[in-house]
């Protein structure tokens, strides 16, 4: 038996994907995970995807990596984003946000199952950042250095702040039309007007380039414990309390203590100081941009590579956060400014000056103190300026909102959708910055009543659970309506709150008190972020939808008619332990090694013989026929009431005494768990199964693979490997191949798996992972596919057959797998029975003819370009619409055993790929479905 050529083993894995962990260079931090066809040039192939894109251009935010938006082709474009080329912060949100909507619905794909153990949330709290008003005096101690140093800030008041930032956004505008700023004009703006000048000559070549100023910037803004350090997840969120939250409207708990703020002044100075944090990181990124087109032009100076190795150094993740920030702010945000008369003197202003007379009186014994005349920041009594901010996209931010609602299948959203759209528009008004501050009650009760402080040393969480009070026209949907939003799930959380904060029908019946990483339940459907196990597990069954991290479903919790739910369930012990340094994404040839296509083998000794074809339904004994499955309750029993027994983290709302039943409801924690009904040919009578929702398990889609047109395999008549294989494009007798004899790509023999039916599954209810694996337990249907042609190794993987036996699902709407670009899964996909909403002054566009099967069809498909001969070829990787209570059972089953499992979809995917990819990820059980 010849070995086969490289040339031959390239062709033999044509349209396979292959794992990777690859390092993106110093300061990166974890290596990146990516998917690649790398024996593959047709764009068809290499563009295959396991998640979805963006739908929409005002969920762009979500992510800082590239990403492309996948537009509805019947609507108009948004505004584009910066065109021409500019500077790469090289950092971005653990885990991908885009990798965190796999193609099948609740699950995940490969790069986000892999970060996750690395999760930004892992991270600990910023050290003395404590609190929305004033710091702690480490902090102001910094800070103060700062504003005293000779070569640090000089003294801004709030007008100065917004004159630069409107400055910064005036040249940002402008560099996209091409026109750019000297570099010495760039200079003496810097130094005249936010930095005092060097006191030395840097660079005596030229001393008023543009890397003297990046220096100069990057020096001050990677000032320790004087910055919001955006990089970690409590932070991101808040972003929008510090610039929207006056007076306290909305509150926010997610497990960090940061308490609220002394009063309005106290809030309005540490709003100021993040105004200046985003000053310094645009003035950065402007020259930064300015670098990065010159390289990519010529036109302008470069930097030297020991400068480029100086701000790699210095420039910490905390500096490359703020110039996301940055980013964010000057694509979304507009400074305006406006007179206001007085008939009365104004107070002073300069909240730097006022901060460091308090510093003085406070901390005489600080050095550095100083003394600094207020009456240089007074304004004439006739007239002063008010600065505010405002959200350049309005109209694009409310129709991302109805967008979303109409993904979700909102209730009545046909209906209410216009005030919505109008109520959204209101939201964008400017926002006052240097007026006096709103006052308010300090004393009031707070909807969350008085929480616990947290725990210095609490258990790591890969997903931080957010609670919330919402308010109509609260900081989180004008957070939404501005558009400044950093990457992360923080998009989630304020989608879901400005949808609630605008619909007044909404908010009044599940009350002010949201618990956004679990679920509720409105108006005959259900609603679950994908952080609690419940939306992961139902998002897989008939009618469900998923968009932008939230899912509805028809199903709807026993015995509870309307109102918020937690959900308890518990971290799988074994994810807990590889997480942070211990994650597996560290072992970066361990992922290459355990998903190779060619297994263990010497690549100059590979045999046609170390290859199987595997199936997961080959059995000794034909397993039962017309298996249906049908969901009979999810069930959320009563006796875990959370508002006095469970953990910190996992505390449930508790309204004070006198806070009234007007004010909101208390939000209970329950266990979930589901019950189903089973029948099949062999029983005489209906079996009842049930499943406790009880471990915090992930689901990953399978990586779509394209079979090879032109491989055909030849089996051994007495062992299940691969006797010859032609390459050749013919079979054994010299005629030309059939794409329908295509099974899927080949498993190497170092592969060992397992195959078992859903029903043996079931059956085993006390069994463990270890015990299906091992050989006493395939003793009846269920045979042991690849061990057997390596008798000394024991099956690794668990392939669990959701396809043999089962009857369709009872649905006559139930669309085929087309075959269809993954980018391409995203658009015209919303249900029909939902009329399109016609906002205020929209133009009705024009329509594409629909690919519906019948006029009866539930869902509406707008026509894809026509593909190429390489695209029809192509396994479907669009986003199934409907799922199954079968899917549904298989799994609960994974989460009551504490089972993360890769899902592959026949017609997607073949199961050797799927085999690879649990490989790669360390994971053991792989569920095949059709």
């Amino acid at each position: 038996m010849a070995a086969l050529t490289d040339n031959e083993i390239e062709k033999l894995f044509s349209g396979a994907p292959q794992f990777f962990a690859r390092s993106q260079g110093h300061g990166t931090g974890a290596p990146h995970p990516s998917v690649a066809f790398p024996w593959n040039e047709e764009l068809g192939i290499r563009d295959l995807a396991d998640h979805i894109q963006i739908g929409d251009e005002a969920w762009g935010s979500v992510t800082a990596g590239p990403r492309i938006i996948q537009r509805d082709p019947t609507t108009l474009a948004s505004p584009s984003s910066k065109k021409r080329p500019h500077f790469n912060a090289r950092c971005q949100e653990r885990p991908s946000m885009l990798s965190m909507q796999g193609l099948e619905k609740g699950t995940i794909g490969y790069q986000a199952a892999l970060e996750i153990s690395i999760a930004d949330a892992l991270q600990e709290e910023q050290y003395g950042f404590n609190s929305l008003g004033s710091k702690g005096h480490i902090i102001v101690e910094q800070r103060q250095k700062l504003i005293t140093s000779k070569t640090g800030l000089r003294h801004l008041d709030d007008a100065t702040i917004m004159e630069q930032l409107i400055k910064c956004e005036s040249r940002y505008q402008v560099e996209q039309r091409g026109s750019r700023m000297k570099s010495q004009e760039l200079y003496n703006e810097l130094f005249s007007k936010i930095l005092h000048p060097p006191t030395r000559v840097i660079d005596p070549n030229d001393p008023y380039s543009l890397a003297v100023q990046i220096q100069a910037l990057v020096k001050v803004l990677a000032a320790p414990n004087a910055w919001t350090d955006f990089s970690r997840v409590e932070w991101r969120v808040r972003l929008g309390q510090i610039l929207w939250g006056f007076p306290l409207d909305d509150e926010i708990f997610d497990g960090v203590e940061i308490d609220e703020g002394n009063d309005a002044q106290d809030r309005s100075e540490e709003r100021s100081w993040l105004l200046l944090q985003i000053l310094i990181a645009c003035e950065l990124l402007i020259r930064l941009d300015a670098i990065t087109e010159g390289d990519e032009f010529g036109v302008i100076q470069s930097l030297k590579a020991s400068e480029v190795h100086r701000f790699e150094k210095e420039a910490n993740l905390s500096v490359k956060w703020s110039l996301v920030l940055a980013r964010s702010w000057l694509e979304n945000i507009t400074v305006t400014k406006t007179y206001v008369n007085h008939s009365e003197p104004s107070t002073p202003k300069g909240w730097l000056s006022s901060l460091t007379s308090k510093m003085n009186l406070k901390h005489e014994h600080m050095h550095g103190s100083f003394h600094v005349d207020h009456s240089q920041y007074r304004h004439s009594s006739q007239s002063e300026s008010v600065y505010a901010i405002q959200g350049r996209y309005s109209e694009r931010q409310a129709k991302g909102l109805i967008h979303f609602a109409r993904k979700l299948r909102w209730p009545d959203i046909q209906f209410s959708g216009p005030e919505v759209y109008e109520k959204a528009m209101e939201l964008s008004k400017a926002t006052p910055i240097t007026a006096p501050p709103v006052t308010y009650d300090t004393h009031r009760h707070s909807l969350l009543g008085d929480r616990p402080p947290a725990p210095r040393r609490k258990q790591p969480t890969r997903r931080r659970k957010i609670e919330a009070a919402l308010h109509a026209s609260g900081w989180f949907s004008k957070s939404y309506a501005s558009g400044l939003i950093l990457p992360g799930d923080t998009l989630s959380h304020y989608l879901m709150s400005a949808l609630l904060e605008v619909d007044e029908d909404a908010l009044a019946r599940l009350g002010p008190m949201a618990a956004l990483s679990s679920g509720f339940v409105y108006n005959g459907k259900s609603f679950w972020n994908t952080a609690s196990i419940v939306g992961r597990v139902l998002a897989a069954g008939q009618g469900g939808a998923e968009c932008m991290g939230w899912v509805s479903s028809d199903v709807m919790p026993h015995g509870i008619e309307e109102g918020w739910v937690n959900v308890s369930f518990d971290a799988v012990p074994a994810d807990l332990a590889q997480t942070g340094r211990k994650a597996r994404i560290w072992g970066k040839s361990g992922i290459e090694r355990e998903s190779d296509v060619l297994g263990d083998a010497d690549p100059s000794n590979v045999l046609p013989a170390d290859f199987i074809i595997p199936y997961e339904n080959a059995y000794l004994n034909s397993p039962p026929s017309n298996i249906r499955v049908e969901l009979r309750s999810l069930n959320l029993p009563s006796q875990m009431d959370s508002v006095s027994t469970t953990p910190t983290a996992e505390k449930s709302f508790n309204l004070l005494p006198d806070s009234g039943k007007e004010n909101g409801r208390e939000i209970h924690t329950y266990p979930a768990s589901v019950t189903f009904a089973m029948s099949h040919d062999t029983l005489d009578q209906e079996e009842s199964h049930h499943f406790a929702l009880s471990n915090d398990v992930y689901f990953v889609t399978a990586h779509p693979c394209v079979a090879s047109s032109y491989v055909k395999y030849s089996k051994s008549p007495t062992s299940p490997t691969i006797q010859q294989i032609d390459v050749g494009g013919r079979d054994l007798n010299g005629k030309s191949s059939s794409p329908a004899h295509i099974t899927g790509h080949p498993l190497h023999r170092f592969y060992t798996y397992a195959a078992i039916h859903l029903v043996d599954l079931i059956n085993q209810p006390i069994a463990t992972l270890e015990d299906l694996l091992s050989s006493s337990a395939f003793n009846g249907r269920s045979s042991n596919h690849s061990a057997s042609s390596v008798p000394s190794r024991s099956p690794r993987f668990l392939v669990i057959d959701c396809v043999t036996g089962f009857a369709p699902p009872q649905s006559p709407d139930m669309p085929s797998l087309s075959r269809m670009s993954s980018l391409s899964s995203s658009f015209g996909m919303e249900p029909t029975n939902i009329p399109a909403i016609r906002m205020p002054g929209s133009v009705e566009p024009e329509r594409r003819p629909s690919t519906a099967a019948s006029s009866r069809s539930k869902v509406e498909r707008i026509d894809p370009p026509s593909p190429s001969p390489s695209e029809k070829m192509r396994l479907g990787t669009h986003r199934r619409q409907f799922g199954s209570d079968l899917e549904i059972l298989v799994r609960a089953l994974c989460a009551e055993k504490g089972w993360n499992a890769v899902i592959s979809r026949r017609r997607r995917g073949c199961l050797s790929c799927a085999i690879r990819e649990a490989g790669a990820l360390g994971w053991k059980v792989i569920i095949r479905v059709n």
